[in-house]
């Protein structure tokens, strides 16, 4: 699986792209085919402390997975995205 990480008004340090890295990539375990992640890391221009949104787009075989969510934190958003889309990959295993 490719993973490929854009992000908007910021530029990501080592530990977190490491931190994508890790917990995209087991995302395999639970769905063999998906072909490419994108990792869309921004800024929200909000007052809030819960500012940081991260979308992950699942290239997979029919219709591509898209997850976003919005924390205080990329690592806490990430680590959001990655279980909802853990739970769509079973899901999507178990239909096909």
């Amino acid at each position: 699986m490719k993973i490929s990480v854009q992000s908007i008004g910021l530029t990501p340090h080592e530990p977190l792209e490491s931190h994508i890295d890790k917990k995209v990539s087991k995302l395999d375990t639970f769905y063999d085919k998906i072909q490419e992640c994108k990792v869309f890391l921004k800024v929200e221009n909000n007052a809030d402390k819960v500012n940081k949104t991260t979308e992950l787009i699942l290239a997979v075989p029919g219709d591509d997975i898209v997850v976003k969510k919005t924390s205080a934190s990329f690592e806490e958003s990430l680590d959001l995205c990655v279980d909802t889309a853990k739970k769509l990959l079973i899901k999507k295993k178990e239909m096909a």
